[in-house]
């Protein structure tokens, strides 16, 4: 798991050079992919579906707290730390299923990736409806430790 959490945490890392984030902000990118592939490795989740969208939540959380303590715009933390939970191995199969004429694998492998992909935009939302006046508060308890 510690391996997986590493990997998780340069890949994302990797990800936020690729796409020009600051290079003050990758230890918390990271941090945030290590935690959403953490939370979606977890044996608790019944479905690949359930844990991209318990993961997204988390991650998205993660990163409206980050935005508004380290005062930069949320899409720093988010997409970086999404970069984990993106079903392109799934949509890969799909594909490739459908370029083989294997139309019954193709289906049910296109079906998992579009539910997760759909997951990640639900949990994205959900978290995006909670007011930003939550998230400041947060951010002051935190820095005064109280």
């Amino acid at each position: 798991m510690i391996g997986q959490l590493t990997a998780a945490f340069l890949g994302t890392v990797a990800f936020g050079y690729l796409f020009g984030i600051p290079g003050k902000h990758y230890g918390f990118c990271g941090l945030c992919g290590s935690v959403a592939w953490g939370v979606y490795v977890l044996p608790v989740w019944g479905s690949d579906v359930i844990a991209s969208f318990a993961a997204t939540v988390i991650v998205a959380f993660l990163s409206r707290l980050f935005a508004v303590r380290r005062r930069c715009p949320v899409t720093v933390f988010l997409i970086a730390g999404l970069i984990p939970l993106v079903p392109g191995i799934g949509l890969y199969w799909t594909f490739y299923y459908l370029v083989t004429n294997q139309l019954e694998q193709m289906s049910s492998t296109g079906l998992v990736a579009v539910k997760s992909a759909c997951a990640i935009v639900l949990g994205i939302v959900f978290v995006f409806e909670i007011p930003q006046a939550f998230f400041r508060m947060l951010a002051r308890v935190g820095k005064n430790g109280r």
